[in-house]
């Protein structure tokens, strides 16, 4: 796609994302993705008088990968690539997806072992903690698909809620609910089907404006590992690995899922056995993008989604660290707005969010009136 609005994607990546400055060395790593846009990244790092590295890869080439991997030959890859990423001041990973069955007849086993021995290490231990980095979605006819759109429509759409949002404005918005939130303890979430509590204090809240996920549009902070308790009933769709799981429920006591269901409850629990960390959580965040109204089940969007909040089992980020490490990191979505259920979200018996409108002061600068374009 031969498009302007690439390279202004490329700069508001570059520029804003990770803040480019002389001599950083800039990794930049994709999966199908198109020439074009890959040639307006360089580029870009050129113009900020940056260093790029360039790493081709292809779901197609992963899968076949890790079909045939052993912890051996994983460890050789990880060995290589965790060595590189040491050595970046920056990433920026673009994924196109062309089918998001891909991974899907890998088995659990296999998938865990990619997730345990070569993501982990080289993106949760490495990338995340000690790099400026930013990911972000290549508009595919899949992706159309998956938002029931016809791909113009849904270019359009994916330009609007990329480089089309003002972030150093949402930035602004979001300062006043990130303050409140690390002065926070007691959270209560209702919806159907949820009921959930759980503390928060002395964790600390991040604001994600652009610096790290494009589209974004969320504030995060994470359980007190041993706080949650009660129920929580998802309304989105999540694929994991190549499988899409739907109407999942997850029941927690102190902290811990003793009970999952799901379309496929085994499978779900294969995931939550990955290891220890993986059945308690890792983040919870409110979502703020103005644009972003719909889930399409890709979760650099969904998680984005205005009215909703993500409850993520597994591995906590180091800004917000509770203790808890996993290989999975799995944000799962619910949706409060009027037309997915409603309900409420309190904190330290305040009402934050009703139906999917914040209705707090320190919180109302991330309604859609305020955040979206004149």
């Amino acid at each position: 796609m031969n498009d302007p609005r690439t390279f202004e994607l490329a700069k508001l990546l570059v520029n804003y994302s990770c803040d480019i400055q002389p001599g950083d060395k800039v990794l930049i790593e994709t999966y199908d993705t198109p020439p074009e846009f890959i040639d307006a990244l360089i580029k870009a790092v050129y113009e900020a008088k940056g260093f790029p590295v360039l790493d081709l890869k292809y779901a197609r080439l992963i899968r076949t990968l890790i079909k045939g991997a052993s912890k051996e030959s994983l460890e050789v890859i990880k060995d290589a690539e965790l060595y590189r990423m040491k050595n970046m001041d920056a990433f920026i990973g673009v994924r196109g997806i062309y089918n998001t069955k891909e991974m899907g007849d890998l088995t659990s086993e296999q998938n865990n072992l990619m997730g345990s021995d070569w993501f982990k290490p080289v993106h949760l231990e490495e990338r995340v903690p000690n790099t400026k980095w930013v990911v972000l979605r290549w508009p595919t006819p899949q992706m159309a698909m998956m938002a029931n759109m016809a791909t113009e429509a849904f270019e359009d759409y994916y330009f609007r809620v990329t480089a089309g949002v003002d972030y150093k404005k949402m930035s602004e918005m979001m300062n006043p609910a990130a303050e409140f939130m690390r002065n926070a303890d007691k959270v209560h979430i209702t919806g159907p089907g949820t009921d959930l509590t759980f503390s928060i204090k002395d964790i600390g809240a991040v604001k994600c404006d652009g610096t790290r996920n494009i589209p974004d549009g969320e504030v995060y902070s994470c359980p007190v590992r041993d706080s949650v308790n009660g129920v929580i009933s998802y309304n989105t769709a999540s694929s994991y690995h190549g499988f899409t799981f739907k109407d999942v429920v997850l029941k927690f006591e102190n902290g811990k899922i003793i009970d999952a269901t799901a379309n496929d409850t085994k499978r779900l629990n294969e995931i939550f056995d990955t290891d220890e960390g993986a059945r308690y959580i890792g983040e919870f965040a409110l979502g703020c993008n103005p644009e972003i109204n719909f889930a399409m089940d890709e979760i650099l969007f969904d998680e984005k989604i205005g009215g909703s909040f993500h409850f993520t089992p597994g591995n906590a980020y180091d800004e917000t660290d509770n203790g808890n490490k996993s290989a999975v990191h799995w944000d799962l979505v619910c949706i409060q707005t009027p037309e997915y259920g409603g309900g409420e979200i309190t904190i330290d018996g305040k009402l934050i969010r009703k139906d999917g409108l914040f209705v707090h002061p320190a919180f109302e600068g991330l309604n859609p009136e305020n955040l979206l374009r004149k």
